[in-house]
C-alpha cells in the first residue's frame, strides 16, 4: 500500500469539494477527490494506496460522499492520529476502514506500508507503528463490508456505549 500524507485539519470539502455532490456514484465522485487541495491524487492514486492524516481528519460538513469518494480511488484504509467523528462513522458505514495511529505523522509521504489488524500495526521503512483496535460492534460492520449488509445479517442490536460512538 503506499501512502498519500496530509496534515491536520483536512476536512470534507478539501477530500470532495462541495460542487460535485450531485451524486453518490463513488467512480464520478473520485474523479475530483482532493481536487484543489492535492491535485496529483487525481492521477496517480491507485487501488489500494492508503491516506495517512494528522488529527481531526474529515471535519466539516457530515456528508458521506467524502469517504465514498476514496473508496471510489481505490482507497479502503486511512490511517490519522484522529478523526471528526462523523467522518469516522460514514468511512465505516460505506466500508472504508478507518485507523487511529497516535504516530501517524511519522509515517512519511509514498513510501509502501503494510497493515497489520490482527497484530495491531502499521508496517513501514521497518518501524512499527501501534494502531488502536475499531470497537468489536464496528469491527462487524467492517468485516461485513458495509453498514447496510452488516444490517442485513444482525440477529440482535449490539449494545455499546458513547465512549464507542
Amino acid at each position: 500500500m503506499r501512502v498519500w500524507k496530509f496534515g491536520d485539519d483536512i476536512d470534507t470539502d478539501a477530500i470532495i469539494p462541495g460542487r460535485f455532490l450531485t451524486t453518490y456514484d463513488p467512480k464520478e465522485l473520485a474523479k475530483h477527490a482532493f481536487e484543489g487541495t492535492r491535485n496529483e491524487f487525481l492521477r496517480e492514486a491507485r487501488d489500494g494506496d492508503i491516506i495517512v492524516g494528522g488529527r481531526n481528519f474529515g471535519c466539516g460538513s457530515s456528508r458521506e460522499h467524502a469517504p465514498l469518494a476514496l473508496l471510489g480511488a481505490g482507497v479502503k484504509v486511512v490511517v490519522v492520529r484522529s478523526f471528526a467523528r462523523i467522518f469516522f462513522r460514514n468511512a465505516i458505514n460505506v466500508g472504508v476502514l478507518p485507523v487511529v495511529c497516535k504516530d501517524a505523522e511519522k509515517i512519511a509521504d509514498g513510501v509502501e506500508v503494510r497493515v497489520n489488524l490482527k497484530a495491531g500495526y502499521i508496517e513501514s521503512g521497518g518501524r512499527q507503528f501501534t494502531i488502536e483496535p475499531a470497537p468489536e460492534f464496528m469491527q462487524g460492520i467492517i468485516d461485513a463490508g458495509w453498514l447496510v449488509a452488516y444490517a442485513k445479517n444482525l440477529k440482535e442490536v449490539p449494545v455499546c456505549t458513547r465512549s464507542q460512538l
